[in-house]
């Protein structure tokens, strides 16, 4: 890659693995870019805050100060920018030469947007993710002869702008592919992916081997738009209650577990818990409510009834909390499109990441970043059919746990799913049986 760009390849694409270098290298060519000409523009964005400003921003940072000191005397480096220091023969230095980091999103495609300089540097990390009109607002930026643009990240979409220029517009690209088993520093990194996900699902394809996800019709939510849902930057709305969702252990290896939703946000990464009985899950739970705030405790706790949830859920009910039993093995509401409530659960899920306005990452209390992987891997294991009476059905738990690597059991994600419930239990809204527009008119499944 260094080569390419050393050679003004104009035009450079980079999909790999996790844990190979890609930010170090980004972090080399933009150093090198500021050092070596004059006068130039650096502009590097991501779809993220935090992939952009904790990954490569500081990755820049931290190789500016392995550079001698008289070199580093040169720049000024900020939180959002490196800059050349003005001189009396430069004095506006820093708008002449200077690296720039800005987050690109859809609402504000300009990162890349008119930037001219006698050389133009555009560097986009997790490409992926970046929205197109992003791509499009750049494009005149590259119209002088010294402009080169680079494009790296995991291939986590198999449609869009980097996707392309590795396959339709490859003939314009010097592409490049980093398969992380090649790679001895990544070691660690490949066997924790292959043990949780698989060899053979398409996290590995794409966090290991470096290539585009297989596109699988039967899969309820497809792969890319769980990546996505893990790269934005989304606040939940204040005013918006939470729902909990409660799936319980029924035996063996099972785990319960705990998601909580606050509209198209993730509180935080879904808990679980192996081997608890009725009282020590319901009390894991009361835990929870006791150390969140009043303001933000949820509307609904829904908690799935099949077996040992039905105690839970009295448990709850009987400690003040809004415990709700949901059998989601009976019919389901929208009774002509799904065999079971579960399935129209699953469909309601499916729903929400399609909007594309969602997300399952955050940031905890001390602005650490993390991102469900979890949930993610899960959610993107399951399979759908339609029976011969063109009613949908989601896999089963059992035919899943003989299916995927290690036998795992969709635990997390079934409880992420529950908290769908207080919708997909709704037929319609505002009817004349309804008590208010904006109340889903419930039916009877066992409130606690």
């Amino acid at each position: 890659v260094l080569a390419a760009v050393a050679r003004c390849d104009r035009h450079i694409s980079i999909r790999s693995g996790h844990g190979v270098g890609k930010t170090a290298l980004l972090a080399w060519v933009s150093i090198w870019w500021l050092v070596t000409r004059w006068p130039q523009k650096t502009v590097c964005t991501a779809a993220t805050g935090p992939q952009l400003f904790d990954a490569l921003a500081a990755e820049v940072k931290i190789w500016m100060s392995h550079l001698p000191s008289a070199i580093q005397g040169c720049f000024i480096v900020q939180t959002e920018s490196v800059a050349a220091v003005a001189t009396a023969a430069h004095p506006a230095a820093a708008e002449q030469s200077f690296i720039s980091f800005r987050t690109s999103r859809a609402e504000t495609p300009e990162a890349m947007a008119g930037v001219h300089a006698d050389y133009v540097l555009l560097i986009v990390d997790e490409a992926s993710g970046v929205p197109e009109a992003v791509y499009e607002s750049g494009a005149g930026s590259m119209s002088g002869p010294n402009a080169i643009t680079i494009l790296a990240g995991n291939p986590v979409r198999g449609s869009g702008k980097f996707y392309d220029t590795h396959h339709k517009l490859r003939h314009r690209w010097t592409t490049f592919v980093v398969n992380a088993e090649e790679v001895a520093r990544a070691k660690n990194i490949v066997d924790e992916i292959a043990g949780d996900y698989g060899v053979e699902s398409n996290a590995y394809r794409v966090r290991v081997l470096g290539e585009f996800p297989k596109s699988e019709d039967d899969k309820i939510i497809p792969f890319e738009w769980l990546e996505a849902a893990t790269d934005r930057d989304i606040v939940p709305m204040p005013t918006m209650r939470s729902i909990w969702g409660v799936d319980c252990a029924r035996f063996g290896s099972d785990r319960s577990a705990l998601a909580i939703r606050q509209g198209n946000v993730l509180v935080k990464p879904v808990q679980s818990w192996s081997k608890l009985d009725t009282m020590e899950l319901a009390g894991r739970i009361y835990h929870e409510w006791n150390s969140t705030l009043p303001s933000f405790r949820p509307s609904d706790i829904c908690v799935d009834a099949i077996g040992l949830g039905a105690g839970v859920a009295d448990r709850l009910h009987e400690l003040g909390m809004p415990a709700r039993a949901i059998n989601v093995s009976e019919s389901a509401a929208l009774s002509g499109r799904y065999v079971r409530l579960r399935d129209e659960l699953w469909w309601k899920a499916r729903e929400w990441f399609e909007q594309k306005t969602c997300t399952i990452a955050g940031q905890d209390a001390d602005h650490k970043t993390w991102r469900d992987e979890r949930l993610a891997a899960e959610l993107s294991d399951v399979k759908y059919s339609f029976q011969s009476n063109d009613k949908l059905k989601i896999e089963a738990k059992d035919d899943i746990k003989k299916r995927t690597s290690g036998g795992r059991s969709p635990d997390i994600a079934d409880a992420f799913v529950l908290t769908f419930a207080g919708i997909a239990t709704s037929a319609t809204y505002g009817s004349s049986n309804s008590p208010s527009w904006n109340q889903p008119l419930h039916r009877h499944l066992g409130i606690a």
